[in-house]
């Protein structure tokens, strides 16, 4: 029996737990025999699966494509190409899509032929189902339908032979499989494990979100511009499912919004977990770069990057719930920080913030300019910075090795996607029962009618805009947004043909001589109406927003299309005609 496949899984192995849960050794001695009779090595493989799929702290331009960070992207400025999002894969190669499933399926297929018991099959198999359902559910939403491998190949891309020229599955039948696979996980998988060292592995509850979060996505306008009434049952009874299952496994909304990011090990919130370590003996585990790339640069190693805009900035409501501009709401725009949803300032560093970094309780940060001159050591571009799981006890040398697991699905998320679903559905008074405990945990004001500052009569229209709007708050710079304007059909409304905008904080020269020196101790809402002018600031200055229709649907990249003669193009593309709504 082959077994370069089995050396290749296992070298350099990264396991997933936050622990170390198994000692690293030479696994080129075993064949496939082995590996699928020991319970040991079978696990192994397993912890390959996640260190391959996890996915991780968002980054790239689809964090770019966003009203929450600026940055130059080609899918702004309307250049994208049949070749840009290459996410399709086009040849054998174990880390893209196709190479990532073919090694699950070699696992799928190898193992119920192994010794192993029937339990202990189930378990592993409902894990690696799951990362399936996942690398598919990768590839579907970025191009609609695509072809089902569900068995390993020979060969896949560049090394195809006749079997492996597949057609694209319909996006229906590429969904129902998928599902399929979530389905098997969700009864297969306990609902937490009981071993801590086991941290960070799916359980049910995770899957049944996941699956919820995948029919919602089908159900919204992206996929369902009918709005077939059909699709938005199938999320509801899927979120509601895994509401169910995670709220009778102990899984709720942690009890802070700010500190969430800093639990580990049976944080209540985290129901989808990518772990990271910090320095473990002479061991490098795996590091976040979040936190280091974030946060000022003269804070840390970082570079000061994913700087929040104007447009998010402004997103945020009040304390009493109210919009900005709502009557009532008491916002004063000379003030923009005071007196807003407490998420606010647990989300965005804004000039003159106390900000706990680098365990000093009390500094303050300070972003203005004096004579187009900027206080800070190099400036941020848009006047904000993201302070949102930025570990605030992190020493400065600490930041570069920064340990903070990644929450890819958050309790709240899956309560959104329920409410979301209930609205699809017509049941508001279930919708609202979520939005009110999000707004509660994140300390707004109830107010007299105990609707946290919503209003209290939406129509079905207005709740979906209204969990849009707390979706982009709740879940800002966590990488749901710009899926978001991408399943509701949004990128054309909400930016097409404007500019993301920062602002300029101008020092006015009427200002003390020792401003600097005095500032820290000084009330800041006397030194906004007194010595501060906020300027705004065109961060898109090459070009307007441009977003395309066909980009709902990407382009199946040429090559993948020279290496299978049977892939058919999206429609909306050049000579495409596979439609990605059936």
């Amino acid at each position: 029996m082959k077994k370069h496949w089995i050396i290749a899984a296992f070298l350099g192995l990264a396991l997933t737990s936050c622990e170390n849960i198994l000692d690293k050794t030479d696994l080129s001695a075993f064949n496939e025999e082995q590996v699928f009779n020991d319970t040991l090595l079978a696990k192994g493989y397993v912890d390959y699966v996640y260190d391959q799929n996890l996915p991780t702290w968002p980054t790239g331009d689809f964090l770019k494509c966003t009203d929450e960070i600026g940055g130059e992207t080609r899918f702004f400025e309307g250049t994208v190409q049949v070749n840009t999002v290459q996410d399709f894969g086009i040849g054998v190669n174990a880390t893209n899509n196709y190479g990532k499933i073919r090694s699950i399926n070699q696992f799928l297929a190898k193992l119920p032929t192994g010794s192993l018991s029937e339990d202990a099959k189930k378990r592993l198999m409902g894990q690696v189902t799951f990362f399936r359902a996942f690398r598919y559910w990768d590839l579907v939403q970025l191009y609609g339908g695509v072809p089902m491998v569900l068995e390993p190949l020979e060969g896949v891309g560049e090394e195809a032979k006749e079997e492996a020229a597949i057609p694209r599955s319909s996006t229906s039948e590429s969904i129902a499989l998928i599902v399929e696979d979530l389905d098997y996980s969700i009864a297969s998988l306990p609902g937490r494990w009981s071993n801590t060292n086991d941290w960070g592995r799916i359980t049910s509850g995770a899957a049944a979100g996941f699956k919820g979060r995948i029919l919602l996505h089908y159900a919204s306008p992206q996929h369902n511009p009918n709005d077939l009434t059909e699709r938005w049952q199938a999320a509801y009874d899927a979120n509601k499912k895994a509401i169910e299952l995670l709220s009778a496994n102990g899984f709720k909304l942690h009890s802070s919004f700010s500190d969430l990011w800093f639990q580990e090990v049976n944080n209540p919130e985290a129901v989808w977990v990518a772990c990271y370590n910090n320095k473990v003996g002479d061991q490098i585990n795996k590091n976040m770069t979040w936190d280091n790339g974030t946060r000022p640069s003269y804070l840390g190693t970082g570079g000061g990057s994913n700087q929040p805009t104007w447009e998010i900035e402004q997103a945020f409501p009040m304390k009493n719930g109210k919009n900005i501009d709502e009557k009532g709401s008491g916002y004063d725009a000379q003030l923009f920080y005071k007196n807003r949803d407490p998420r606010f300032n647990q989300t965005i560093a804004f000039n003159g913030a106390t900000w706990a970094i680098n365990g000093n309780a009390n500094y303050r940060l300070w972003t203005y300019f004096i004579n187009n001159k900027t206080v800070e050591q190099k400036a941020t571009s848009t006047g904000f910075y993201c302070r949102k799981a930025i570990d605030p006890n992190l020493a400065a040398g600490a930041v570069a090795n920064a340990g903070t697991d990644w929450i890819e699905m958050r309790y709240a998320e899956v309560m959104l996607n329920f409410a979301e679903a209930a609205c699809g559905v017509n049941k508001l008074d279930e919708a609202y029962a979520q939005l009110t405990a999000l707004r509660k945990r994140a300390g707004i004001e109830p107010g007299a009618d105990g609707y946290y500052g919503l209003n209290p009569q939406m129509s079905r229209a207005e709740m979906f805009e209204a969990i849009l709007h707390e979706r982009q708050v709740e879940l800002a710079f966590e990488g749901k947004r710009f899926y978001d304007l991408r399943r509701w059909k949004k990128f054309e409304t909400v930016l097409n043909g404007k500019s993301r905008n920062g602002v300029t904080i101008n020092l006015k020269s009427s200002a003390p001589e020792d401003f600097a020196a005095k500032r820290d101790g000084m009330n800041l809402d006397s030194v906004y109406k007194n010595y501060m002018e906020i300027v705004p600031k065109k961060l898109d200055t090459k070009y307007l927003v441009n977003w395309k229709p066909e980009y709902y649907f990407f382009a199946i990249p040429q090559q993948a299309l020279t290496n299978n003669p049977r892939l058919e193009q999206n429609l909306g593309w050049p000579s495409g005609t596979f439609d990605p709504l059936k």
